[in-house]
């Protein structure tokens, strides 16, 4: 449902970025980033879990479909997850997530999975960087409104879509 695709980003768009951060690794490199003074773009909301493999791919749904242009999801790197395979988890969930995404019309590029351990302050620095830019470069995320996705589906259903449109994400099984 995004309608960002081939459209320019107006001048003035500043990306709203949900970080959804492991308390172990990536929160704490995120802490070491301040305490050090590093500047980072603002654009991103930092939300601690306990676990990267704590992130359900709904919380993402629910992010974008509140307001957030992107999801960055920062986890402690392989074999060093203080959970055993919570990273994994998330892993194998972002994938998921990706095609779900792309069957939503939505750039996979708009979530993002990174490992960085608690040592890494200059790593959150440039990742955070790096995915304002790139959801500068994509655009905002245009997503039909729910209640008028609602409103469809009380007056026609699905048959009254057109193929080319994509479905809204989280009406509750109607997408």
């Amino acid at each position: 449902m995004s309608e960002s695709k081939g459209m320019s980003a107006p001048a003035d768009f500043e990306p709203r970025i949900v970080a959804i951060f492991c308390n172990w690794c990536t929160y704490t490199a995120s802490d070491l980033a301040g305490t050090s003074r590093l500047t980072y773009a603002p654009n991103v909301r930092i939300v601690r879990v306990m676990c990267s493999g704590r992130v359900d791919p709904q919380f993402v749904l629910t992010a974008l479909r509140e307001g957030a242009d992107g999801v960055l999801i920062g986890g402690c790197h392989p074999n060093d997850c203080h959970y055993q395979e919570g990273n994994y988890k998330a892993l194998r969930r972002v994938t998921l997530l990706h095609r779900l995404l792309e069957q939503f019309g939505i750039e996979k590029e708009r979530v993002r999975l990174e490992w960085i351990s608690a040592s890494e302050g200059d790593r959150v620095q440039k990742v955070v960087n790096e995915m304002t830019e790139q959801i500068r470069r994509l655009g905002p995320l245009r997503l039909e409104p729910l209640e008028a996705r609602e409103a469809h589906a009380a007056g026609g259903g699905d048959e009254a879509r057109s193929p080319a449109e994509p479905a809204a994400i989280g009406t509750g099984g109607a997408a």
